[in-house]
């Protein structure tokens, strides 16, 4: 596994795991499923090992995706602990500090671990291991786990099972690799129930989301032949769709299907405005491989991966979907 960077920082990892005694595991704002379950999972490893560890999300963050709330969150804060400044902080699925909640736990002086896939990672920890070529970084949790001596919970499996298949794609895109086919059976012959995490995470689906996403479908516009598939929820296709915001969640891969895209993205009004953040966030999703949408992110603050990233902006819609074109068309 040398070959790809996967033990470039494991060791290190592990020492400071087995040395510390107390933890908080964070991840970043707008938790997807390899977020929650790459938390959920170090968690429960730690609290296994005797370890007095907390996890944080951030109030901001509630209510979580529907699909996500049957993992279990045990040891969940919301607050920074007032003993954080005796705890080691985990980052996990984090590609910089700016996508992380809470000021305090990037205090100076901090003992931070900073376990990622993501590719464009600013290496931001005290002790950084950092593996774009993983799957997911549920996949890297695993890893610990075994290198830790820990056998997986029925709860440690479920949660890193979740953030493998909503990682990858349900197993369809380009990071999905023999080694998180691996995972999966090792995962399955551990007692992971397949048909019911996936009916809970793809197919339980409350009548709003729908609904949601049928005015989604219904704004879709397209630019340059197709290569741009846009579409667009305002405020008030969330209030007409009694919809939450993390109801959004799935829209763009339904552009991204749409043949001749090479980017689709999905723009959202922001419900919890008003926090000085910008108003609309967009993701991004790449299905032709000459395009980089982490670098079209990264133009506008935001960041990612090669083929999904993301960011937030106070850009009028017209003006977006100029520089969405003109990023495209400089990459093509």
């Amino acid at each position: 596994m040398a070959e790809d960077g996967r033990n470039s920082g494991r060791e290190l990892v592990l020492a400071e795991l087995r040395a510390a005694d107390k933890f908080v595991v964070i991840s970043h704002e707008h938790p997807d499923g390899d977020a929650l379950g790459s938390l959920v999972a170090m968690q429960e490893i730690l609290t296994a090992l005797g370890k007095d560890s907390l996890m944080f999300v951030d109030p901001c963050d509630f209510p979580l995706p529907d699909e996500y709330t049957f993992l279990q969150l045990r040891g969940l804060i919301d607050a920074p602990p007032a003993d954080v400044d005796e705890r080691t902080m985990i980052f996990l699925d984090c590609g910089n500090l700016e996508r992380t909640p809470a000021p305090e736990f990037q205090r100076e002086g901090a003992l931070i671990i900073n376990i990622d896939h993501h590719h464009d990672n600013t290496h931001f920890g005290t002790v950084n291991w950092v593996v774009p070529e993983a799957s997911c970084t549920a996949e890297l949790v695993w890893d610990l786990m075994h290198g830790l001596g820990v056998e997986p919970t029925p709860t440690v499996a479920e949660a890193l099972y979740v953030g493998l298949i909503t990682d990858t794609g349900r197993f369809m895109y380009e990071n999905t690799s023999p080694r998180a086919h691996r995972m999966a059976a090792e995962l399955i012959e551990s007692g992971v129930d397949v048909n019911r995490i996936y009916h809970r995470v793809y197919e339980d689906v409350p009548y709003p989301k729908l609904a949601l996403l049928a005015r989604g479908l219904a704004n879709v516009e397209r630019y340059d032949d197709g290569r741009l598939t846009v579409t667009r929820l305002r405020a008030s296709d969330f209030d007409a769709a009694g919809a939450e915001e993390s109801y959004s969640e799935g829209v763009i891969d339904h552009l991204r299907a749409l043949r001749g895209t090479a980017v689709a993205a999905l723009v959202r009004d922001r419900l919890a405005n008003g926090d000085g953040r910008a108003p609309r966030k967009v993701s991004l999703r790449a299905t032709d491989e000459r395009v980089d949408v982490s670098a079209i992110a990264r133009a506008q603050g935001g960041g990612g991966h090669r083929q999904a990233a993301g960011f937030e902006t106070a850009m009028s819609h017209q003006d977006l979907v100029v520089f969405l074109r003109q990023e495209i068309a400089a990459q093509l």
